[in-house]
């Protein structure tokens, strides 16, 4: 009985919400945890209440599991309750009145200037395909884009005089970048040699080619930033925005305004780009220490 309930359920997951094979197992794990507890306590998924809720959450929390996965937990059990009762199934929610656990917002893992360096140092310039890396490594720092951004980017996204990129983010959102010199230099010698000695014959306006001169994919480029990861010596856990979030919390402890990186981001609103606010802290507490007569 319980695990039909459940594939009814994720299988209205799939028809109303289209989620992926991934979501719909994660569901189904949680699920299936709440469902082996309760029958050791001699109770099915029909039989659950507030107060029998509440002790399970409670054993997760002696199991040591994290508040985070908690909440996602609850929120899989917060679905199938909301989905009995609209079925008619069951005539009250069980979980209407627990509260999911408060999570703080995690700064995203970052790298310091230095490694940053030595990432940018680490492709073989005189190959062109690493000449084409470290170039986007270079965009992707001096720009803050996404890396979907990046790769997306056509050669009529660059405007190499006024030293921008125009870049189609999320939601169809245009914006202007600016680029550093740094950025800039690398771009211009990338179009005008090694671009070229990466097409060859082949004619594309994408700016950053894969092989044969297909558009690459975040994927591939991801792994090719693992890879000089490696290189350089750099043992941090990785994201694919790592450079992003090093551009964001590095321009901000040289002193730009939340708000500039909010534009420079294309967050559409200032509460996506908070999380970087206790750098920005940081660096006004760095400066009263300096300034102020009895800092």
């Amino acid at each position: 009985m319980a695990n039909t309930l459940i594939d009814q359920f994720l299988e209205s997951l799939w028809l109303e919400k289209g989620l992926s094979d991934n979501s719909l197992s994660a569901y189904r794990r949680d699920l299936d945890q709440l469902s082996a507890w309760l029958e050791q306590h001699g109770k099915t998924l029909m039989d659950a209440t507030h107060p029998l809720l509440q002790q399970f959450l409670g054993w997760r929390a002696e199991q040591a599991y994290s508040a985070r996965s908690t909440a996602r937990v609850l929120s899989a059990i917060r679905g199938f309750y909301r989905y009995l009762l609209r079925r008619e199934l069951i005539s009250e929610d069980p979980v209407c009145l627990i509260e999911s656990p408060r999570l703080g917002r995690q700064l995203p893992q970052s790298l310091s200037e230095t490694d940053v360096e030595a990432l940018l140092q680490a492709p073989s310039v005189v190959r062109p395909l690493e000449f084409r890396d470290r170039t986007m490594l270079e965009l992707l720092y001096a720009s803050g884009l996404r890396v979907s951004e990046l790769v997306a980017l056509k050669t009529g996204n660059v405007n190499v005089r006024q030293g921008v990129v125009r870049v189609l983010g999320k939601g169809s959102k245009e914006r202007l970048v600016p680029l550093g010199e740094n950025a800039l230099d690398w771009l211009e010698r990338y179009l005008v040699d090694g671009r070229q000695a990466l097409l060859g014959e082949v004619r594309t306006d994408t700016l950053f080619p894969g092989r044969q001169g297909k558009p690459m994919t975040r994927q591939a480029f991801w792994h090719r930033i693992k890879k000089y990861a490696i290189k350089a010596g750099i043992d941090k856990p990785l994201s694919p925005h790592t450079l992003r979030h090093a551009f964001a919390t590095h321009l901000l402890n040289h002193g730009a305004d939340l708000r500039v990186v909010q534009l420079l981001l294309g967050h559409s609103d200032l509460s996506t780009t908070q999380i970087y606010t206790h750098v920005a802290r940081h660096r006004l507490q760095q400066l009263h220490a300096e300034h102020h007569p009895r800092g």
